[in-house]
């Protein structure tokens, strides 16, 4: 794998140099955040303005979304509850729905953190910057806590894939969690690849930075569908067929790396850190997603391991017994 090269950003009101500034030394255990977090603004997709609070959660808990304008209607953010998947990943339980978790869940996992709720006013979660940046430096900020338990990985026995003609994306066998993803699109992009290791990449600083993107010749199309009536250029990547209307990108390759972001936080709907190797060409939500389901589906594809922090080898988690009645 290329070294992914470092950068320093200069964002509103904020400057932030990467660091190689380790996470808790105690990464085979559960983690939550230390204190709340909040944050505001609009929706992608809706234009509808919403406040989000990140609160610490108990172990064992995962991650679960709580509707505070809907009397707390509570939706965990698993694979059983993936609702409308097309320009962003939805969850929906008995009719109510939570859009666009993508970039969240992606920070989550990527600065692993287990366990949290996550209030929000409205629909859809907040796009900020359209990366994942803003949620790492919150999170940084509030600090993480290990928890008494042993944090449960999602260890791949063979390989499971899904085809739609010239598009795949497979989850295989491997050591660590590792992601392979290559997209082809008209220019200014073309044809870019991106891998990381998530066990040796500092995510905050090489995948949480890059930012959603989208073509100015489409944006009327798509409003018109009912999308992104909250886009701006201070949360897009806007694409002329001249080039980065509104650049300078912070990556070269930042499309492909904010395509990994996306698979990241979708993949986190397995409930579990993965153990084992992704590989995308030309996905999308919808295709990860049905990775997800796909191979939650198929038993034999995987199994429950924790790690040993002084010998990092998979050790299997018995199966729960069933006690007679």
């Amino acid at each position: 794998m290329a070294n992914l090269p470092h950068r320093n950003f200069v964002l509103p009101a904020l400057v932030y140099a990467f660091t190689e500034d380790p996470l808790p030394d105690s990464p085979h255990l559960e983690h939550t955040i230390s204190a709340p977090v909040e944050f505001s603004g609009i929706g992608l997709h809706s234009g509808a303005a919403v406040t989000m609070r990140v609160l610490p959660a108990s172990a064992g808990s995962g991650v679960v979304f709580r509707r505070t304008d809907l009397d707390n209607f509570e939706i965990a953010a698993t694979g059983r509850n993936v609702a409308r998947v097309s320009y962003a990943t939805s969850l929906m339980r008995q009719g109510v729905l939570i859009s666009t978790t993508e970039h969240l869940l992606s920070a989550l996992l990527g600065m692993g953190i287990d366990n949290v709720i996550v209030e929000l006013d409205n629909l859809e979660l907040p796009i900020l910057d359209g990366s994942a940046l803003p949620y790492t430096l919150a999170f940084r900020r509030a600090g993480l806590k290990a928890q008494r338990r042993r944090r449960q990985y999602l260890r791949i026995l063979k390989d499971v894939e899904v085809r739609e003609g010239g598009k795949f994306i497979g989850v295989y066998p491997g050591q660590g969690y590792s992601v392979s993803y290559s997209i082809d699109f008209p220019a200014p992009i073309g044809r870019q690849s991106c891998r990381v290791d998530l066990a040796t990449t500092a995510y905050e600083r090489d995948i949480a930075p890059a930012r959603t993107f989208g073509w100015r010749e489409d944006e009327q199309k798509l409003r018109d569908m009912g999308l992104i009536r909250g886009a701006t250029e201070e949360s897009v990547i806007v694409l002329t067929r001249d080039g980065v209307q509104n650049g300078p990108l912070r990556f070269q390759d930042e499309c492909a790396r904010h395509k990994v972001l996306d698979l990241i936080g979708d993949l986190a709907l397995a409930g579990h850190h993965i153990l084992g190797h992704v590989i995308a060409e030309r996905a999308g939500h919808a295709m990860h997603t049905a990775l997800v389901s796909r191979l939650l589906r198929d038993r034999s594809a995987w199994q429950l391991v924790t790690l040993d922090a002084e010998k990092p080898h998979p050790v299997p988690v018995p199966a729960p017994r069933l006690v007679p009645a």
